[in-house]
């Protein structure tokens, strides 16, 4: 324990001689390891978002919305709820619309649908205060926690009883847009739930089924909601609705979505682990080149050592501690930068567009004991790498050669 504390702080003293080499070098390191966390953790982690977002909406829940040219009717709401393994399933109508609140404009969602169906597709919805509008209230209207409240300062922007005017954009004919003027007041306000997929509650009024055609004036369902048995009977499902309707209609099922989301973010998190591998090559190399240089200046000095006594692996030790404590404080500021970086990232959130409609996702990033263990593990490879070549070729100068080196 004496001689290797003795190494460490000999290894220590040298690098504070070369400072200006030392910290270039501890540069270098650090990037690969900042590369690694930040990178990897912020896909973790909206991939985390994604798939908890998708299956809260119902590992049992499928979606099916008429493709262009197609109306679905009472007949293909009879032909659901008679595939085997369906307990549930009633139409629904979404568009969006335009609200203006004391802060300004704001574009939420408009759904016109049965609450019961709603309950049983979306887990854990619930209201903050008021209730769910009754069938026939359809002026009435439950609206998502953020059409009530600021989503940025939490200042409160609608309450119950208060009328919401909504300016619902509509494409005539011709390609002619008109806007619709509707006026509902506020029966129930939801807590946040955060789901931004499909149905993205938050941003989202709820009225019920009925005030699609009376108050909306759509005269075609945007889809239907299906709720399964159980997540068993999803694939089934999903597989008669497509092999009878083909093209006519787009089915979603956010269990396979998941899976989907799953496969394409270890994909996304192998690119982000092979990236972050070309720094720690760069981060080798460097070590290397520092330690071969550090070995070369130093040959006089290594032949006294050697004459004092210094055995080869004692000389060996000595050059690849210079190696650990460079590759440990760059592994340090690397990790550091990396979760800072990462939270800075995520916090810009991720934005989908899609013609008009734009969604901005924010998930924090999926930090992990095991990543940061996995990253310092990786760091301590490089810089045992880099170091070893120049160590073997310190250990191997002769004491007379060395002390005869100018």
């Amino acid at each position: 324990m004496v001689a290797v504390t003795d190494i460490l702080r000999y290894s220590y003293k040298v690098l504070t001689e070369k400072r200006f080499r030392a910290v270039l070098t501890v540069i270098g390191i650090a990037i690969g390891p900042l590369a690694l966390v930040m990178m990897t953790s912020v896909v973790r982690g909206y991939a985390s978002y994604v798939e908890s977002q998708l299956l809260a909406l119902g590992q049992n829940t499928i979606v099916v919305t008429a493709s262009s040219g197609y109306t679905l009717t009472d007949k293909d709401l009879d032909f659901v709820k008679g595939i085997r393994g369906v307990a549930d399933a009633k139409p629904f109508y979404m568009t969006q619309a335009i609200i203006q609140t004391v802060e300004g404009q704001k574009r939420i969602w408009v759904y016109a649908i049965d609450t019961s169906i709603l309950l049983k597709a979306i887990g854990n919805l619930q209201l903050e205060k008021g209730d769910f509008p009754a069938p026939n209230e359809v002026t009435m209207a439950a609206i998502g926690h953020f059409v009530a409240y600021s989503e940025g300062t939490g200042r409160k922007l609608y309450d119950l009883g208060d009328a919401v005017t909504l300016l619902i954009p509509q494409v005539k004919h011709g390609g002619e847009t008109s806007i619709t003027r509707v006026v509902v007041r506020v029966a129930g306000i939801l807590k946040e739930y955060g789901g931004a997929m499909f149905v993205s509650p938050d941003q989202g009024i709820f009225l019920p089924f009925e005030a699609g055609k009376r108050l909306l004036h759509m005269n075609q369902w945007t889809g239907i909601f299906i709720v399964a048995k159980n997540p068993n009977y999803v694939t089934s499902i999903v597989k008669k609705i497509r092999d009878t309707y083909g093209e006519k209609v787009s089915v979603i099922a956010f269990q396979q979505i998941a899976k989907i989301v799953s496969s394409i973010s270890a994909a996304m998190d192998f690119i982000a682990f092979s990236t972050s591998l070309s720094a720690f090559a760069v981060a080798v190399a460097g070590t290397a080149a520092t330690m071969i240089t550090s070995v070369i200046e130093r040959t006089r000095e290594i032949g006294v050592l050697k004459a004092l006594g210094f055995t080869d692996g004692q000389i060996t030790a000595m050059i690849l501690g210079e190696a650990i404590i460079m590759t440990l404080i760059g592994a340090s500021i690397g990790i550091t930068l990396g979760m800072a970086g990462a939270y800075a990232l995520a916090s810009k959130g991720l934005v989908i567009s899609s013609g008009t409609s734009r969604i901005v996702i924010k998930a924090p990033p999926q930090i992990t004991a095991e990543g940061i263990l996995m990253t310092l593990a990786i760091t301590m490879v490089v810089g045992i790498v880099g170091g070893v070549f120049p160590a073997y070729r310190a250990a191997k100068i002769p004491p007379a050669v060395a002390l005869r080196y100018e």
